[in-house]
């Protein structure tokens, strides 16, 4: 028999319900009735206690996914905030500015409506330059989005002798004429002299439409494999002639193109978008 402060086992319960069966009639009535009542609470009790650890072992499970994303985000901030400070980026609706002494202040709308910030969490690298603005917000789908047609509001800026200098694109007058197809209407622009050139088509009338233009130079990516694993390295061919060969941290094809890419951004951000990478 169980002690008192002890609770009973479900063995002395089945006991108990065959002993109530030898009681007077009126007495096993109403003892049957309390013991029906003692056996349901029991298995309201078992129940509750395997959804609580359910529910435990769930929130254990969602603790260690959100350590996981919490740390990731961390990491994320972290890369925003340094590249907020080195390549001297502005809040949400300001204009970006050259890198600051003071560290730039940061409040909730520019956490939510920071390009930047999206870049870096879908896993892309941050630029080690400003990208073209879009009414005074970073706009990096121009960037990305290479076959992509965008419908802009777009003038062009012409010197005293009518030459085409510039080009006001979604409010940003930072894009360079680099060339002039078509007079007065087809255009090939270069925001800062960096990134990508981009097809700019201005009709008679309606929107003009900014494109970025396919890439016109090569780089071979060198594949290795030792041990099971690859490698890949960059050729790039310097203005004398030389070769020079770049290591690069991947292992996959894709990423090694994503790694060239960013090395090309950093090292020769005029050429930045303009090369296509092939085998070698």
């Amino acid at each position: 028999m169980s002690k008192p402060d002890t609770p009973l086992a479900i063995d002395d319960l089945t006991l108990f319900a065959e002993r109530v069966a030898r009681l007077p009639p009126a007495d096993a009535e109403w003892v049957g009735a309390l013991l029906a009542e003692v056996l349901r609470a029991r298995r309201h009790e078992t129940d509750l206690l395997a959804m609580q650890a359910a529910s435990e072992h769930a929130a254990s499970e969602h603790g260690e996914h959100l350590d996981d994303q919490l740390a990731q985000v961390a990491l994320d901030t972290a890369e925003w905030l340094r590249t907020l400070w080195d390549v001297g980026y502005m809040g949400a609706g300001s204009f970006r500015s050259a890198p600051r002494s003071a560290f730039p202040s940061i409040d909730l709308d520019d956490v939510r409506k920071s390009s930047l910030f999206a870049r870096i969490r879908q896993g892309k690298h941050a630029l080690p330059f400003p990208p073209p603005t879009r009414n005074g917000r970073p706009w990096h789908d121009v960037l990305d989005d290479a076959g992509t047609t965008h419908e802009v509001a777009a003038e062009i800026i012409r010197d005293e002798k009518g030459r085409a200098l510039a080009a006001i694109i979604e409010g940003c007058a930072e894009w360079q004429v680099v060339e002039e197809i078509l007079e007065d209407r087809q255009f090939v622009v270069q925001h800062e002299g960096k990134g990508p050139r981009y097809g700019l088509h201005l009709p008679g009338t309606g929107s003009a439409e900014l494109r970025r233009e396919p890439p016109a130079l090569t780089c071979p990516l060198q594949q290795q494999e030792r041990g099971g694993f690859h490698s890949h390295s960059l050729h790039w061919q310097r203005d004398d002639g030389s070769t020079q060969v770049v290591a690069l941290r991947a292992a996959t094809w894709e990423r090694a193109v994503a790694e060239a890419e960013h090395w090309l951004a950093s090292h020769h951000p005029e050429v930045y978008g303009q090369v296509r990478f092939v085998r070698e």
